[in-house]
């Protein structure tokens, strides 16, 4: 995050991304968060935060799962 440009999101995202880490929820990312109110579960980014603690060590999965749900049609 030292270089300009890279803040906590492309960070996360490249923890999760590239290096693999299975245990990363991008509560700040606004697609991610339509995501997870379509789905029932808390959109705002701390309560998100909070709830998903119980996912861990698998909070990358759920962030793949609530990116999904975003684009999924109305009532799907």
């Amino acid at each position: 995050m030292a270089m300009p440009g890279i803040g906590p999101w492309t960070a996360d995202y490249v923890r999760m991304r590239v290096l693999g880490d299975p245990d990363v929820l991008l509560s700040g990312d606004l697609v991610l968060r339509q995501g997870a109110a379509r789905v029932g579960a808390p959109s705002e980014r701390a309560a998100l935060d909070t709830w998903a603690e119980r996912l861990a060590p698998w909070r990358s999965y759920a962030s793949a799962h609530l990116w999904r749900a975003a684009t999924l049609p109305e009532g799907a």
